[in-house]
């Protein structure tokens, strides 16, 4: 099975910076979108940016200016790096890819190519003084 892992996470201080990364591991194909979300208590996981198989980014407004998004196919790695942390930027970071994998099919006896999206289990950004 395809795992999402993300590391980088943890405590800083307001205007602070942090770089999350988020690798992929198992059988894959090839890795089309990536992208990074985001969640507060209560609310709804927002989606912070995104980055094509061609490398084509997109954020959300709050975060323009300050975080950027890049990857590493040859890794399988997405990275975050977020500058300008301020305490009410969400703080549960969620990566999440859309990766071409193998999948069984009768009894595992026919294997056949499918998109999917993975989703990691999520890291800790607390922004404090």
């Amino acid at each position: 099975q395809v795992q999402l892992v993300e590391s980088g996470g943890g405590l800083v201080q307001p205007g602070g910076s942090l770089r999350l990364s988020c690798a992929a591991s198992g059988t894959i194909l090839s890795i089309n979108d990536m992208a990074w979300y985001r969640q507060a208590p209560g609310k709804q996981r927002e989606l912070v940016a995104g980055i094509t198989s061609g490398g084509s980014t997109n954020y959300a407004d709050s975060v323009k200016g300050r975080f950027t998004i890049s990857r590493d196919n040859a890794k399988r790695t997405v990275i975050l790096q977020m500058n300008s942390l301020k305490p009410e930027d969400p703080p549960v970071y969620y990566c999440k890819a859309d990766i071409r994998t193998l999948a069984n099919d009768k009894g595992g006896l026919v294997s056949y190519v499918k998109n999917e999206d993975y989703w990691g289990q999520g890291t800790q950004v607390t922004v404090s003084s």
